[in-house]
């Protein structure tokens, strides 16, 4: 399996990316329902139809999740996938009527392309249009199109983030992540090396947030988020999933330093898409290797936009 979230059967995924403005949509959609949970560890998150997902809420399913740019604004995509999901008749049945369920989060991608320029309905209801089973986009589309990290030097000295996905597989339990990568911190491999961090305005070479901030005095910089989903084919209720994002999140703090700050909005959705009986720790440690692989891929699969460089282009 290489298709990353899509590896888990009955979901698919769908852009719509805007590349002069640096901004996009993507939307996971999951038409015959999923349970799903979430956990927000940011600080600046924006979101919708997020309390639902609580344990003990009316609701058990959803029908598609949203993750977009264009900060609060960009919220307004999920209304054209709520009426695509309406037009084809999915969602929380309440007498003739179909309620599609359909939480969102987004991340601020303002300060490169055109700010003035956002996500509305009809770019989520054209990121539903292009859902497919097949591999999950990756790089600088869809939410990740306007999405970079390493911005304590200001976004002229950031580097070009995108989109990632991986799975993991063990015997008949798979796990996935996607996730769009917009962190205020630096990414680092699975050695602990720094794969992208802010450039020195002077020499251009990547240097580590943490140590500007604790050295130099540096202070942070706004607009930044990290958004992802975690899925699995094992059966799980809301709880459990809670416990699931709460694992995924340490695949952030794996990959991303720091992360979780007052400057970011970190929001991992959960999803259960199957019937098979799987142990919750085992499941909660895939997703968190899963999330940290695809956080990687999502610098290493970006291209640059807006005279912001990726990593491909610096060399590293």
């Amino acid at each position: 399996m290489a298709a990353g979230l899509t590896d888990i059967a009955g979901i698919k995924v769908g852009t719509a990316s805007n590349l002069e403005a640096a901004t996009g949509v993507t939307v996971v959609l999951v038409e015959e329902g999923a349970r799903a949970a979430v956990e927000v560890r940011g600080s600046a998150p924006g979101t919708r139809e997020t309390d639902l997902l609580c344990p003990g809420q009316l609701v058990e399913n959803i029908q598609a999740i949203v993750l977009a740019g264009g900060s609060a604004f960009g919220l307004d995509a999920a209304s054209g996938v709520v009426r695509y999901l309406e037009d084809n008749n999915r969602g929380f049945q309440v007498g003739q009527f179909s309620i599609p369920i359909v939480p969102a989060a987004v991340l601020f991608d303002l300060f490169i392309g055109d700010g003035n320029v956002r996500p509305d309905s009809e770019m989520g209801y054209r990121a539903c249009i292009s859902a497919s089973p097949e591999a999950v986009a990756e790089g600088s589309i869809g939410a990740g199109c306007g999405a970079t990290v390493g911005k304590i030097h200001g976004m002229i000295n950031a580097v070009k983030s995108g989109q990632g996905s991986s799975s993991k597989v063990i015997d008949n339990l798979v796990v996935a992540a996607l996730v769009a990568v917009n962190a205020f911190g630096d990414i680092y491999d699975n050695q602990g090396r720094l794969l992208a961090g802010p450039r020195n305005p002077e020499t251009g070479i990547m240097e580590k947030t943490l140590d500007l901030l604790i050295n130099t005095g540096k202070s942070g910089f706004f607009g930044n988020t990290t958004l992802g989903v975690v899925a699995t084919n094992a059966d799980l209720d809301k709880a459990a999933l809670n416990k699931i994002c709460q694992l995924a999140h340490d695949g952030l703090a794996r990959s991303i330093w720091p992360v979780h700050t007052m400057w970011d909005g970190d929001t991992i959705f959960a999803l259960s898409k199957g019937n098979l009986k799987a142990d919750l720790n085992l499941v909660g440690l895939m997703a968190a290797e899963a999330m940290a692989a695809a956080v990687r891929r999502a610098v290493i699969k970006a291209t640059s936009l807006c005279q912001v460089p990726s990593i491909s282009e610096l060399g590293s």
